[in-house]
Parts: structure tokens; sequence; C-alpha cells
């Protein structure tokens, strides 16, 4: 056998001295040095220094600490004139080891107000069209004045504080610093006009619906919420221009919502009197769907809310919540609410799925919004925790898709015969399950959405894509006839047209949301291709699902950032992914790798003129050397004419004069003799690196898949070389034939070369097909 190891150390040597001999050639003269550009090294120039609160390990430290925000409030609809008033008080506990001068308050309605920088924000031109009610609300109607009016601000003994807002913040000053461990109350009396969200783009507000004259709301960001105090940030007071959602502390909720009495209402938290605002019908419906896994239950039916839509009540109800350990609050309420409730079973508890909607949105809604529901809850607990909170509920509301703890506000609404496209339907399943899906990512998994969008968003869309994939098993009678539900995002060819876009408008996935051009692509679609891209072809399934899993159990009603996941990841896989995050993440590189050039070699029977030359610049001999095989490139001035055309055998006479003079015929036997030699040239205009997915196509037509790791591109990031030793004829290349690697270009992907459109032109092809 130490012949054998001899006789594959000669074929090393002779590619080694090939490449010295190339490497010295092309380095007469002398370069300058350079920093270390490698896109594999480190990150230890993007992340922050580990310490005692943010471990290297990506888990918290054990100096880590949050704040705790506690509410009760006080809140009441006027339905008659659209007007929210509220009254709270906030006990805010100082976690931290610092001690507070003042208190930072989130005052988003403000965005709304009329003098609100936030329309001012922009350097846009003409549009090429509007729709009405954007051309309206844009150069015609009288501005909205949505912002909140604060009418006073008072301490614990009702005393008032100074304050001072400045656009959606507001600074309350206290007399005394806040000292590390103590806790301060305060009371804060507002009301603001409530945004028709149907033609103001609001992310709350009401729909008005002229046939009937009601109203549904969708009500959220509608009181004064604290800021987050951190290690990472101090105070995040950033303002709220639109684009950057939330940063809130975790904390409990004590809320009372008085309605008019015809109202159907559902909020965060757990409902306190429920015998008081439900009929003994509707408790007797409740108390059978809590024991409903199979379907859902009716709460309230569409003839009940028929009933009820023409009433218009002018007495009240008090509606009341509790709620432990959230980060926000939201409700919805109308006398348009057709309800309905289905028990699941989540790590041996009961959650209870719900739906509300009017009966604008059936028969879709109460054939379908319940079980996208069902399904979140159980695919994302499967991938991350178990769902903690009691209940998740979908409300329809027309354009929207929003998301609060145990609450969210989706879109899909048929036509008014009640027909519907698939188009609708799998945009409704496909919203809810992403606005469901939220209560993991950020409402407990509690990321920074004002700074870091794709947290949240891109970790939601990822985990959507596998609820989307799961919901078509489940549901086969409901998916595309290709029995594959057709996701949207996650499939790593559909990035690709926004890869390939024009740079101009293209920024880093870790960018602030406000400062992106194309913030849908940005911060859902790259994010979450790319987690796919790990899951799928670089990590696995095992490794991947665990490692995430592990971030979801370790960040859980926390405050990560992006270091925490990124360093979470490699921690519990033993995968080194700084590659992966410094090109995807930091930059708006892309992946294109192709073929480009195949060389054909035969055993030659003398030295090569390149091995001669290597030879006499060391005053070498051949008997200096062990013995050697030499190798001939098929077009070179060393290649044997006699062996054109000749079989396999008879190329493969000097090998085989080589093996007879050097091993044994024992060590003959336990060896293949190679009768092909080829040396492949793979090169990589794209900045991203990948694995390298090749298969390998043979005159017999036999294929052989190879994945390289995408370590190979760790010495030279434009091109590789593999040399391949075979008993069979190469006759095809394929370069990712899956498209596994989001490939913005795959004309460069074939040797011998396809002509063949890539996969943008396709795209756009596809575009056309469907219009």
């Amino acid at each position: 056998m130490n012949r054998i190891k001899h006789y594959v150390a000669a074929l090393l040597f002779l590619f080694g001295a090939v490449a010295m001999a190339q490497e010295g050639e092309a380095k007469k003269e002398r370069e300058p040095g350079h920093y270390n550009q490698s896109r594999f090294k480190q990150m230890y120039e993007e992340f922050a220094t580990p310490n005692t609160y943010r471990s290297a390990s990506g888990a918290p430290g054990p100096d880590y600490y949050q704040q705790q925000a506690d509410y009760v409030m006080n809140v009441e609809l006027d339905d008659k004139n659209a007007k929210l008033y509220g009254e709270e008080t906030i006990t805010y506990h100082n976690n931290s080891p610092d001690n507070l001068e003042f208190l930072w308050v989130q005052l988003d309605q403000n965005v709304r107000a009329k003098d609100s920088k936030s329309p001012l924000r922009d350097g846009n031109g003409v549009n090429i069209a509007y729709t009405a009610g954007n051309f309206a609300e844009t150069y015609i109607s009288e501005p909205f004045d949505g912002g909140f009016n604060i009418e006073w601000v008072k301490d614990a003994s009702g005393k008032p504080l100074s304050y001072t807002i400045n656009q959606t913040m507001m600074r309350v000053n206290i007399p005394q610093a806040l000292k590390s461990g103590e806790k301060i109350s305060f009371s804060i009396k507002w009301w603001y006009n409530i945004p028709d969200h149907t033609v103001n783009r609001a992310r709350s507000g009401y729909e008005y619906f002229p046939k009937d004259g009601n109203r549904a709301y969708v009500i959220a960001q509608f009181f004064p919420r604290m800021a987050v105090y951190s290690d990472v940030e101090g105070w995040q007071n950033h303002q709220f221009w639109g684009s950057g959602e939330f940063a809130l502390p975790f904390g409990n909720y004590d809320v009372s919502i008085t309605v008019p009495a015809d109202h159907i209402l559902d909020a965060t938290g757990v409902l306190q009197n429920r015998e008081d605002v439900f009929s003994k019908e509707m408790m007797k419906r409740y108390k059978e769907a809590t024991k409903s896994y199979d379907k859902p239950v009716i709460i309230v039916t569409q003839e009940e809310v028929e009933a009820l839509e023409k009433g218009f009540a002018t007495d009240k109800k008090t509606w009341k919540f509790k709620a432990t350990n959230v980060r926000d609050y939201a409700f919805a309420t109308s006398r348009k609410f057709i309800w309905d409730m289905q028990a699941v079973k989540i790590g041996g508890k009961d959650v209870m799925a719900v739906s509300m909607y009017p009966k604008e949105g059936n028969p879709l809604w109460e054939d379908m919004s319940t079980k996208a529901v069902v399904q979140t809850l159980q695919t994302y607990s499967a991938h991350t925790f178990d769902y903690p909170y009691h209940k998740a509920i979908s409300v329809h509301a027309k354009n929207q898709g929003m998301e609060y703890p145990m609450i969210c506000w989706n879109y899909g609404r048929p036509n008014e015969d009640g027909t519907y496209s698939d188009r609708v339907k799998y945009g409704m399943i496909s919203v809810i399950i992403h606005e469901v899906g939220h209560n993991f990512f950020p409402m407990i998994v509690n990321s920074d959405e004002r700074q870091w969008g794709w947290m949240d968003e891109g970790l939601d869309t990822f985990m959507q894509y596998l609820a989307e994939q799961d919901f078509g098993k489940t549901y086969p009678n409901i998916i595309a006839p290709n029995g594959k539900y057709p996701s949207q995002r996650g499939e790593p060819a559909a990035i690709v047209p926004y890869m390939s876009g024009d740079q101009s408008f293209i920024s880093p996935i870790m960018s602030n949301p406000e400062n992106v051009y194309q913030l849908g692509p940005n911060a859902y679609a790259k994010p979450a291709t790319g987690l796919n891209i790990l899951r799928e072809t670089i990590m696995g399934k095992e490794l991947f699902d665990h490692a995430f899993k592990t971030y979801a159990q370790r960040w859980m009603f926390k405050h990560p950032t992006p270091e925490d996941f990124f360093r979470t990841m490699e921690d519990a896989s033993a995968v080194d992914l700084d590659w992966f995050w410094r090109a995807w993440f930091y930059t708006t590189d892309y992946v294109d790798i192709g073929v480009k050039g195949v060389k054909k070699y035969y055993v030659a029977s003398k030295p090569t003129k390149e091995m001669e030359k290597y030879m006499a610049d060391r005053n070498l001999t051949e008997a200096d050397l062990p013995p050697l095989v030499y190798l001939a490139e098929e077009e070179s001035e060393d290649f044997m004419p006699e062996l054109k055309g000749k079989s396999p055998t008879e190329t493969s006479k000097n090998l085989k004069e080589f093996m007879m003079d050097n091993m044994t015929e024992a060590e003959r036997s336990q060896v293949k003799e190679p009768k092909y030699f080829y040396e492949i040239t793979f090169d990589k205009p794209g900045g991203v690196p990948m694995p390298l997915i090749v298969e390998y196509t043979y005159a017999d037509g036999s294929k052989e898949n190879v994945t390289y790791p995408p370590e190979i591109w760790r010495k030279n990031d434009a091109e590789v070389k593999r040399v391949i030793a075979s008993q069979k004829e190469l006759v095809g290349i394929a370069v990712d034939p899956k498209m596994e690697t989001a490939d913005i270009d795959t004309t460069n992907n074939s040797w011998p070369k396809k002509d063949e459109k890539s996969d943008f032109d396709k795209f756009k092809e596809n575009i056309k097909g469907e219009k």
C-alpha cells in the first residue's frame, strides 16, 4: 500500500509543480501588501465585543437585564365620531444598572399629526399613476389630524409632570433620577381621531361600510407606550417615520375597553368578564369550541351579525382583559364581526385559534382563516417553542397585514358575489400565516424592529414558507394542482430578479427599514431565502433546525440583536457561517457561479515542456525525483497525435507501464485504473460564495452529483479548479442543476455551453404570461 500512496503522491506532485511554476511566472513583479480581504475571515470587525450582558456564544450573558412596563388602561371608543379616549397608568421598573434621569414614551400616532415631518422626508417626484384615494390624499384632501392629544401627565400622587414632545417621542421629566432597582408610576390622559385605514394607509384604524353605515375597527399603537432601554442602545428613542416598526419592553396589562353594547370585541389578553359580555348562546358555543379540535365553532353567526348591523345601540358595554408578559396591546371591535374559534393542542395544552370577519369576507374566511391559524401555531411551535399564550386571533381588515400579541389584521376579500381567485385565496392564507407567525418573531423573540426590520420580517417569512408547505400537505384539496403550496417567498429562484436588479436601488439587509428602496425584498424575501438556503443546502435540516430552535428558546421574552442570532446559529451547529452573514446580509452582492472551461489530459510517455522547465529552473533531473506520471493537455504541444481517437485502454498505455514498474500485482488489484483525466475550471463572477453544486454526466448516461463546500472559494474568490480522474468519458457538467443557490445567471452553468435563457429572463416571460 505504500506504493499506492507513492503513486497518488506522484500525481499530486505533478499538479503541484505545474501550479507552482505558473505562480512563479505570474509574480515576477513585486506587488504591494494588503489587508485580509478574505470573505471567510471572522467578523470581529463587524461585531461588537462580547460582554457580561451578551456572550460570545450568542446567549444572554450573566448580567443580561431588561426593563418592565406595566399598564392599567381605561379606553372608550366614540363610534359616532371615530375618536378614541384613554387614560393609563404606567408602572416602569428600572432593572438596569443605570440611574435614569428621564423617561421616553412613544407617541406613534403622531406620525399622522398635521405637523408631522414624515410626509416631508422623501424626495419623490410625480408618480406615473395614482389610486383615486392616494391622489386625493396627496393633492386634494386636507391633511388628516390623527396625532395624540395629551391632556395631562401626572405622577402617582396626582401632581403634574412636565414633558417634552419631539415628533413621535415624549420625554417625561421626573423630579429625581430613577435609581437601579426602583420603579415609578405615572399617568397619562389622551385622545385622538381614528383614521380610515383603507384610504390613509394606517397600520390601524377603521373601515367604513357605506351599505350598512357601520365601521369595523382594528386598533393598535393607540396608547402612549414606553420605549426600550437596553445594554445596547440605552434609550431606543429613534423616531417612528412609518416603515421602521416597533421596539417595546415586556410588561403586564390590565385593560378595560368600553364600546357600543352591540359590538363584538376581542383583544390581547384573557377576557375577565366573559359571562357579562357574552349572551347565553355565545357562552354555550364558546364552551363547545374549547373542545372542538377538528373544526371551528361559530360563536357569532352571519345571520346574527346582519341583525346587529341594523341596531346601532346607544348603550355601552365594557370588556375587561388581562395580559401577562406581552410587549404590546391591540384590539378589534365592530357589530359586523362574525366570530369563530377552534381548539388546538400545543405542547400538551389547549390554545384557541380564533377568526373575526365581516360577512364581506365570506365564504373565504369561514372556510380557511382558522385553518391557517391552526397550521401556523403547529408549524412555528415545532421549529421554535410551544406557543405560550392562550389564543391567536386573525381579524379580517381590508388591505391590511399587521401583527400584535395574540391578535393580527389580515386582508383577502372575495368578490361581492362570493367568488374569488386563487391569487386572493393564497394571498389570504399566506398573510394570515405571516401575521399570526409574528407572535413568535417579534412578539416573543423581541427584536428591535425600528432598526432591524429583517429580524422579525425575514425570520417570520422564512417560517411562513415552512408553514405554507405544511399547510399544503395538511389540506391537499385546497392547494394548487401540482400538490405544492405556491409560496411567493423562500424559494431561491424567486429572489433572483431582486438580486440581479439595479444596484442603485438595492440596500444590504443590514439596513434600517427607513433607508431601503425595496422593503419587501430587502427585509422579507432576501433574509428568508438566505435562511432557506442555509437549511436546505449549506447546513442541512438537522443542524439548522437545532440551531434555529436554540436561538428562539434562548431569546424568547428577551431582546436579541443581529449578532446574537448570527453567533447562536454557529454556536449550536459548529458551522462557520461568517462568510455567509458577511456576503448575504452585509452586502448587495449576488450569486453567480459557472463553468469556465474544461481541459482533457492524457498520460504522457515523457515529461511535458512545463515539467522540463520546472526541473531545469531547479537543476533537477528525472533521477532526482520519485517515479512520476506526466499528464499532457489534449490541446497542448506536448500532446501525442498518435493518441487522438484511440480507445481509453490504448491511451493509458503509459499509465499501465508506470503501474507495472512501481506497483505489485496485489496493489494493482486494489485500485481502479483511471482512463480519463479532466481539469475543470469553475468561476465565480458573483460576490457571494456558495457551495459548488455540480452534476457530472458521463457517456454511458450515468450521473454523479458532488457538492463542494463553500470553503472551496476561500483561497481564490474568482475561480477554482478540480481534476476528475474517471474510468468513464465526461460529456456534460451542470452547476446548481436544481437552482438551490439563487444563481442570477444560469447561462454559464453548463458545459458544453447551452443556449438558454437566464432565470431572470424566464421570470420576465412568466410575468408576461400571467397578464
